[in-house]
């Protein structure tokens, strides 16, 4: 090849090219984003609707249909998912993946505002929000205290929260976990009552004094003054002296007829660690920062402020990704480390020389591929690391096929020049078509769609990129230092490994190929039986999704009947607080009752408010192995399983992207009631299937609410109206507010008028407590006008695409997979009969693995004729092809039996494996095959070719994959959920392919001997 003989010839210019792109490759390291995950953005939106006072039925007919409606008219609409509920509707709007997060967002804030005119004018808000994987939290803090006051808490929450956002690579920095203050107006309505004092006078006085209208400004010869007028409040004591009314002998101020003081909002989320008092604060990092550099700015920032924390207040840190993320780089840094000195002892047959120069090459392959990834915009994260050690495995093939040669061909007494270029140049087009081919074999994985091919895509780039850069280092630094560094002095048969090597290989595989020649049908038939062996293993290894995230943490939901307040669950989140104190290897607790947990993790978002709803994230010994932690897991399970009248779900962190439940299914009908029954049938058939666990159906308990039924021709005869019921009931159980205070200090409190409570929350009771005044000022008993009873509240509606629906999830207990507990309910499904007009859909893993691998038909085909086309150049007929691609079944023997043995699944991290081994094993076989038409183009006879190439290939093609398996080991010794099974199924696929090609591909040969222009 001519780049082998420039390179060769100009050595100097070679060598300053490459010292310039080893330069810039570590420069790459130390100053490319460091994450724990890749950074994407995914084209979906949250748009939510707040309509107060309306129930789900009038809220699906005023609000969703007309929104649905313009919504789905929007080009390249993936689907629209519609949560429906009292006074609230949640759309979700998911894109097709391809298009521009950031011009669909435009897209969505225009046609909502658009849409405003055919909803309701009396609407409180529209929000809209994006979807931002990196929006995760790299750090929580907890601010704990057991009798410091919330508003004191908060003032040093904010003081943290003002110095944190300083940090120029810090974004969201949020406080979670306190009631907001508000100035409390306790009215007595009894003494109101008997002074015959209407409560909307007093609101009224509240809101007229509450009022900052400028006076304007007059002038007085050359001089303008500006007209202050009263004001708005000022302090608590002018709202106390409020005049709320006057009969002309005397004047009621508010403070007569009512306690002003300063208080809190109804508690909303609740928040503890580790059982004790406190406030979350959490930071998200901004995209394109290293998350390491963003650490050595935070930590210094809080032990300074902890140095000024009130004696009173303890500021400890809950979760800490910057230190998992260094842990788990280092982890991996360690493992390239084993895997490098595991290719060094595989070197050791090549010589010390040669084996000097294919060192060499590792660094400057893997700092081109480096800079290449950096150039396309990825970080250093655990996917891309675990692509390079992939790449580690596979990039000194291509040196070590070459400077085997090169020693070859010095063996044979060429001069070191004559031999670096002679050797590069007939092996040089192998070693580019082996390329090409392992690139065709990882295309499918980069171009794989949706969610989960963003999250993988850096893997397959950076082993494409690095191999890439390897046969560039092959064919022209490879050459030029085997020119200056091989010696011509060798022994003709190799060091002492390499003769004991070749003795074994004589010896063993050569009797072995002999017979194969012999009997070639026999070969065959015993290979295919293997392969059809291993083949019907594979309903016993199973199929998944993504697997288990490793990380020791995971969570406790606790979901209580809707309708529950937020008193109970909390009395329910301090039992399992309790359950979780006592279990070994629990390490923290960070309870939240009322809402979700901050966002800790990628792929899990945090629930909204929700009284009936618990969440505690649950950090266990991060020395505790993942299998312990499943144990662990397991075992309070057991514990929680039969708490009376709450679920209680203990849920582990699981890789890829978010699915709500592993095993889902939607099912749909436009009859409410037939629809909640039809759920209940499919709940009791999930349930009694074995494997099941923590089955849900969010249609099983109906909310009940109480109705404030008023009597009104007795109201219209009292001179009473229904609004100044309504409204007295509000301010008797809710609250009104009726202005806004400003306190020194310039923060805002809202005004609100109540009456007193017994505790926390107002009970049963208030209804007697309450008058109405009639239209002359009577004050009459709310219970005289109104009869109060319970009745039930629809349950909420869901809609997918405009379609009603619900949907029945469940997980898999331990031990069961979930692929086959899928398809065992699945089955049960179809012989279900289905009310006129229902359906069903199934969701959860399978409709995300049907998303994930769907739509790789287009990329599968030009890849798999990519292999093809580059093979026919190669070769320049079929019958080479056929036998190089006959090679492909073998290593799936081996895949499925590693997977097998280790207890493994065909999950989406081995299925790439697959993908990967296919390069792999047509790379070896290649060669094989083209060195065997070049013995036979020089004279050799058919079979003579054969076995000459069998035994002298064998040593490189054996060489190439001891390298690759021990640059995979480390990743399967330092066990990760996530691509352990990619390194077994390369593992197995080469061992067994090495072992049974270099019987089965001679075979084939033999059988299908190509032509081949002789010399």
């Amino acid at each position: 090849m001519k780049i082998a003989e420039f390179s060769v010839k100009n050595y100097q210019f070679t060598l300053v090219v490459f010292l310039a792109v080893l330069s810039l490759g570590i420069y790459s390291l130390f100053n490319m984003p460091r994450n724990e995950d890749p950074e994407y953005s995914s084209p979906q939106f949250g748009v939510a609707v707040i309509y107060p006072g309306t129930n789900p039925e009038d809220m699906e007919k005023l609000v969703v249909e007309p929104l649905e409606k313009k919504l789905s008219e929007l080009d390249n609409v993936d689907y629209i998912r519609t949560d429906i509920s009292d006074g609230l509707a949640f759309f979700q709007v998911k894109y097709l993946f391809s298009e521009d997060p950031e011009k669909k967002y435009q897209e969505i804030v225009r046609e909502v505002n658009a849409s405003r005119k055919d909803l309701p004018a009396d609407i409180l808000d529209v929000r809209i929000q994006k979807f931002v994987p990196s929006d995760v939290s790299i750090y929580q803090w907890a601010l704990v205290s057991e009798n410091a006051p919330y508003s004191a808490m908060r003032k040093t929450a904010e003081d943290l929260q003002d110095e944190l956002e300083k940090i120029k690579a810090l974004k969201n920095v949020n406080i979670w976990g306190f009631p907001e203050q508000k100035v409390v107006v306790d009215l007595n309505l009894s003494k109101m009552a008997a002074d015959k004092i209407p409560a909307g006078q007093v609101l009224q006085a509240i809101q007229s004094e509450d009022v900052n209208i400028p006076g304007g400004a007059i002038h007085a010869g050359q001089k303008k003054f500006n007209v202050k007028t009263s004001g708005d409040y000022s302090s608590l004591e002018e709202i106390r002296n409020t005049i709320v009314f006057s009969n002309g002998s005397r004047i009621v101020l508010l403070k007569d007829i009512a306690d002003v003081r300063m208080g809190y909002e109804d508690e909303k989320h609740v928040t503890r660690y580790n059982g004790h008092r406190c406030l979350f604060l959490t930071v998200s990092q901004k995209d394109g920062n290293n998350i390491i550099q963003t650490r050595d700015k935070v930590e210094p920032a809080i032990e300074k402020f902890r140095e000024k924390l009130p004696k009173n207040m303890d500021l400890v840190k809950v979760f800490d990704q910057p230190e998992s993320v260094s842990n788990r780089l280092s982890r991996l840094g360690k493992d390239f480390g084993i895997a490098i000195c595991l290719v060094l002892i595989t070197l050791l047959p090549l010589g010390t020389r040669a084996s000097l120069v294919v060192m060499i090459s590792i660094p400057l392959s893997l700092a081109i591929g480096l800079t290449l990834l950096n150039l396309l915009g990825y970080n250093i994260n655990q996917l891309s690391i675990v692509g390079m050690i992939v790449a580690l495995g596979i990039l000194v093939d291509d040196s070590i096929v070459v400077v085997e040669n090169i020693e070859r061909f010095l063996r044979e007494g060429h001069s070191r020049r004559d031999a670096a270029i002679g050797a590069t140049k007939q092996i040089g087009m192998a070693v580019v078509g082996c390329t090409i081919l392992l690139i065709f074999a990882f295309l499918p994985i980069v171009f794989m769609p949706e969610d989960a091919g963003a999250f993988i895509r850096s893997l397959p780039l950076a082993v494409i990129l690095t191999v890439f850069a390897s046969m560039i280092v092959s064919l022209t630094v490879v050459p030029f230092l085997s020119s200056v560094i091989l010696s011509r002095h060798e022994n003709p048969d190799g060091n002492l490994i390499l003769r004991t090597l070749k003795r074994v290989i004589s010896g063993s595989y050569g009797k072995a190929l002999d017979w194969a020649l012999k009997h070639p049908i026999a070969m065959l038939v015993i290979a295919l039986t293997i392969f059809g062996g291993s083949l019907a293993l594979i309903p016993s290894v199973g199929f998944s999704l993504f697997p288990r995230s490793e990380k020791p943490m995971f969570l406790v939901n606790i979901e209580l009947p809707a309708g529950t307040n937020l008193y109970q669950t909390d009395s329910v989140a301090r039992y399992v607080e309790g359950v979780l104190k006592k279990t070994e290897g629990v390490r923290s607790i960070s309870t939240n009752v009322g809402k979700g947990n901050p966002r800790v993790y990628y792929n899990e978002l945090q629930k909204n408010e929700t009284p009936h709803y618990a969440q505690l994230f649950v950090q266990t010994d991060p020395e505790l192995p993942t299998k312990e932690k499943v144990i662990l897991i397991d075992s309070l399970r057991m514990k929680l399983k039969y708490y009376p009248g709450a679920t209680i779900q203990v849920k582990n962190f699981e890789q890829g992207v978010p699915v709500a439940a592993p095993i889902a299914y939607r099912i749909y009908g436009e009859n409410l009631d037939t629809l909640r029954r039809f759920a209940f049938e499919i709940e009791a058939m999930m349930k009694n299937t074995a494997g099941t666990i923590y089955v849900d159906n969010p249609l099983k308990v109906q909310p009940t609410d109480l109705k404030v039924s008023i009597n009104k021709e007795k109201a219209g005869l009292l001179g009473v109206s229904t609004a100044e019921i309504d409204r007295m009931t509000r301010l008797g159980i809710a609250g009104l507010n009726v202005g806004t205070y400003r306190d020194e200090a310039g923060d805002d409190y809202p005004i609100a008028v109540s009456i007193p409570r017994k505790g926390p929350i107002q009970e049963m009771d208030v209804f007697s407590r309450l008058y109405i005044n009639n239209v002359q000022g009577t004050a009459m008993p709310l219970n005289q006008l109104a009869d109060i009873r319970f009745e039930s509240s629809p349950n909420g509606i869901r809609h997918y695409d405009k379609r009603r629906y619900v949907i029945l999830s469940c997980f898999a207990q331990t031990g069961y997979n979930v692929s086959e507990l899928n398809n065992t309910l699945i089955q049960k499904l179809d012989k279900m009969k289905f009310p006129t007009g229902f359906s069903y859909d199934v969701s959860g893993e399978q409709e995300s693995r049907e998303r994930s691998f769907g739509g790789m038909g287009v990329i599968i085909i030009i890849a798999v004729f990519g292999f093809i086309s580059v093979l026919i150049l190669e070769f320049g007929n079929f019958k080479s092809t056929v036998i190089v691609l006959s090679v492909i079944p073998l290593g799936v023997i081996g895949a499925i039996l590693a997977l097998l043995f280790a207890g493994e699944t065909l999950s989406f991290t081995a299925t790439i494996g697959f993908i990967a081994l296919v390069g792999i094993e047509v790379k070896n076989s290649l060669l094989l095959v083209d060195f065997t038409n070049q013995l036979r183009e020089q004279g050799m006879g058919l079979k003579e070719a054969i076995l000459e190439a069998g035994e002298i290939r064998f040593v490189p093609i054996l060489l190439t994959s001891l390298t690759a398996i021990g640059g995979l080991v480390p990743l399967v010794i330092e066990y990760s959920d996530l691509y352990s099974p990619l390194a077994l199924v390369l593992i197995g696929g080469i061992i067994s392919s090495t072992l049974l090609s270099r019987l089965v591909t001679p075979v084939m040969y033999l059988l299908l001997p190509p032509r081949v222009a002789e010399a």
